[in-house]
């Protein structure tokens, strides 16, 4: 129990249902279609929607998600890919023949098409109740008449703004400047986009008027896109992977998400005696930078469209994992992973929804950078992912760019199953921070007996290329040991991330958390 004479957030309990995610006005989104008979996946993509019009420079119906689910009587979990692919007439030679190593993140060149809207549709379809002009309509009057931009939405907006260019600037810079705390922010466009989606699903957005309006803003500034690349779109059901860390079943989306990474991060750390360490020491700070480390030039050589990965098992593989453990040095920090040419972003929204029959999603969705890659289309106001950027130009590589192929993907839903049950929908938000995000909160549940929200109120530190970012959380003292230790201590300026969770607790009641380092909230009912 956390000491009520200090600033924090009570865990919220609940026995129907419950949400969590980074916005408020979402979470009450969700649960109002709960209440209205809508189950848990009806009220995800509500709340989803919805986001991407409080958050629009973090995600919206230009990009893509991922989901974990699981169904009434919890057979398992069930993925689902949204991630959009690459135009037919995309290629990686056309990029190094211009002299570039890396794909530029804010041009049609990292534009994919993008695949929420499809997956939206589908699982509403597939596993929803109530049809999509019930979920949508939330979020359409929102875009009529303007939702209150949010403190670090805001903040966030100043942030990011000089990305944006020519019609993106006219729809996401109302008055010429950023959007201030308090101002309503509205989208028109997108709401007839939402209207003519709700009324005749997704060959609305991905053919038609909308799709012309899209592939217009990119061809105009250079991209291959065509009316085809649009029209072929289809999201895929995907095979969820998991690995064990002390009694507990971490579920994660297969690639082209990094989730195996967060798997190999847990099987490299439980090689240490994690729990015996002061939890916010610098050992085990340490230890996780390593993992860290080790973990992730590991990803950068292997994931990729799941079409063109073939070694996930190297990384779920115990056997890895010892071997990558022994190369951490207790007392001396290892230098930097290998540096990626494929772009890393921090801009992502996540909602977990769980309902009366215990049905439970882990939703995420993202644009990538902040406002994507700066393109929005002309009429409708439709801001583009600049998700490709996740490619690499390297010939040969398993994640090079090429026409019809998905990128490397950043963002990943968790899940957490015990004794054959799930037990929390989870996410964290931060680019590439997600794994080692998911690793750190399983290790503060199972090493530490953390709740949820003392989990993610937790504070965190990332090994970021060649610095270690430690949150002010962290005294002074323990920022002096790792340094000492080698490593380039800095304290990043904002926050690293953010997360949300629900916990299904033995009685039956729901735990709702949400990280203090966003605008949201759990709600429950």
């Amino acid at each position: 129990m956390r000491d009520f004479h200090l600033p924090g957030r009570s865990p919220v309990l609940a026995a129907n249902g419950m949400c969590a995610t980074s916005h408020p006005l979402a979470s009450k989104t969700a649960i109002d279609i709960l209440e209205r008979g809508g189950n848990a996946m009806d009220a995800a993509i509500a709340g989803a929607v919805l986001l991407g019009l409080c958050e629009p420079q973090m995600a919206g119906i230009g990009g893509d998600c991922f989901v974990l689910f699981s169904g009434p009587g919890d057979a398992g979990v069930q993925a689902f890919n949204g991630s959009g692919r690459a135009p037919a007439g995309a290629t990686a030679q056309a990029l190094r023949d211009r002299g570039l190593t890396a794909v530029p993140l804010y041009t049609a060149d990292a534009v994919t098409i993008p695949g929420a809207i499809d997956a939206f549709c589908r699982l509403s379809e597939d596993h929803g109740k109530l049809g999509l002009d019930a979920l949508l309509a939330p979020a359409i009057r929102y875009a009529d008449e303007g939702v209150p931009v949010a403190p670090r939405v805001a903040r966030d907006w100043v942030y990011c703004a000089d990305v944006l260019k020519d019609h993106a600037r006219t729809h996401y810079l109302p008055g010429g400047a950023p959007a201030q705390i308090g101002a309503l922010f509205r989208a028109p466009g997108q709401a007839e986009v939402l209207r003519r989606v709700a009324k005749n699903g997704p060959q609305a957005f991905y053919e038609g008027e909308i799709a012309s309006d899209m592939v217009a803003a990119l061809t105009d500034v250079g991209g291959t896109h065509a009316a085809a690349d649009f029209a072929g779109h289809r999201g895929d059901p995907a095979t969820p992977i998991s690995g064990t860390y002390k009694g507990r079943e971490l579920v994660e989306h297969p690639p082209n998400g990094q989730g195996a990474t967060a798997i190999l991060m847990l099987n490299m750390l439980a090689q240490f005696d994690i729990a015996a360490m002061d939890p916010f020491g610098a050992a085990r700070a340490h230890l996780e930078a390593e993992a860290t480390k080790l973990a992730y030039d590991t990803r950068s050589r292997i994931i990729a469209d799941p079409d063109h990965t073939a070694r996930t098992e190297f990384m779920l593989s115990e056997d890895t994992a010892k071997t990558l453990a022994a190369m951490i040095d207790p007392k001396r920090a290892l230098g930097a992973a290998a540096p990626l040419t494929e772009a890393m972003h921090r801009d992502t929204v996540y909602i977990t929804v769980v309902d009366k029959d215990r049905i439970a999603v882990s939703l995420i969705y993202s644009i990538f950078h902040g406002f994507g890659s700066g393109i929005a289309s002309e009429k409708f106001g439709i801001l583009m992912q600049n998700r490709g950027s996740g490619f690499t130009l390297k010939e040969g590589h398993p994640n090079e760019l090429a026409g019809g192929k998905r990128p490397f993907h950043t963002i990943i839903p968790g899940m957490l199953r015990k004794n054959g049950r799930t037990v929390m929908p989870f996410g964290v938000m931060g680019g590439g921070y997600q794994p080692c995000g998911h690793a750190r909160i399983v290790s503060n549940l199972a090493d530490y007996g953390m709740d949820p929200q003392t989990a993610i109120d937790a504070p965190r530190a990332f090994a970021d290329g060649k610095e270690l970012r430690v949150e002010r959380g962290y005294s002074d003292a323990v920022r002096a040991e790792l340094s000492d230790l080698g490593h380039k201590v800095v304290i990043p300026d904002e926050a690293i991330g953010g997360a949300q969770a629900i916990e299904i607790r033995e009685d039956g009641v729901l735990e709702g958390a949400s990280d203090p380092r966003k605008d949201g909230c759990a709600l429950g009912y």
